[in-house]
């Protein structure tokens, strides 16, 4: 029997390709975002690829409660979640000004990076199967290593998916988390990926290359895997080299 999924920031880069991978193996997916458009694009092409109608999509604000509490009583309409990935996320660079620019900034990027996977996570965990539901959120290894506002909410995902894990392991959902590194074909590099900038981030990744959203969603669908459940509270690093596991 196929297996439902639910992708959060599944219009683009790493979301859509986990959402593709899912979707090809039999599973039916369900992908989540603001922006309708995008999303409606990124489900006709990839039910076009694999020649079978598995990916739909719902578009809501998940920073808002009221909206991520109706998109889940929509979901959970067709029946369990059995699969949930966390992805929707981004940086974006400013210059603060003065110390209210600061407080929004921080504010602006928990609620982006860290709330949208909250609230969802919370709205649909009613309606996992329990043993067997899978729940998987996208970190950074800016969360391992990083500064500023953004590696603080990523970090901030890990203590809460550690957290999470440990109080749902009695129950046989699977917590984990994957941490990417420097992935240039995403939408946190669309407005500040320069030839520059590659060369300085690829020199530093002993395998040479910046990865592709692929390889990060074959991690996510390691953990989202059926037989993955004896595998929760762990944060899967995928970076090239570029920061080594601490055992």
């Amino acid at each position: 029997m196929a297996r439902r999924a639910v992708i959060s920031g599944g219009g683009t880069g790493i979301g859509k390709a986990v959402a593709r991978r899912l979707a090809a193996q039999g599973d039916r997916v369900t992908i989540v975002g603001r922006r309708r458009a995008v999303l409606d694009a990124a489900a006709e092409e990839i039910n076009a690829d694999i020649g079978a109608e598995r990916v739909t999509r719902a578009a809501a604000d998940l920073t808002d409660p009221d909206q991520v509490r109706v998109l889940g009583d929509r979901i959970a309409t067709a029946g369990p979640v059995d699969v949930l990935i966390n992805n929707a996320g981004t940086f974006r660079k400013r210059e603060p000004r003065d110390l209210a620019d600061i407080a929004a900034m921080y504010i602006d990027t928990y609620r982006t990076n860290l709330l949208t996977a909250v609230l969802l996570t919370e709205t649909l965990l009613p309606h996992m199967p329990r043993p067997g539901g899978r729940i998987v959120s996208v970190s950074s290894i800016a969360a391992l290593r990083g500064s500023g506002p953004y590696g603080a909410s990523k970090a901030a995902m890990h203590g809460w998916s550690l957290g999470l894990a440990k109080h749902l392991a009695p129950e046989g959902i699977t917590v984990n988390v994957v941490a990417p590194g420097f992935v240039p074909a995403t939408e946190v590099w669309a407005d500040m990926l320069t030839e520059e900038v590659e060369s300085e981030r690829v020199a530093r990744i002993p395998l040479g290359r910046g990865g592709t959203p692929d390889e990060v969603a074959a991690g996510i669908a390691h953990f989202a895997a059926p037989d993955a459940g004896w595998t929760t509270g762990q944060i899967l690093q995928i970076n090239g080299g570029d920061l080594f596991g601490r055992g």
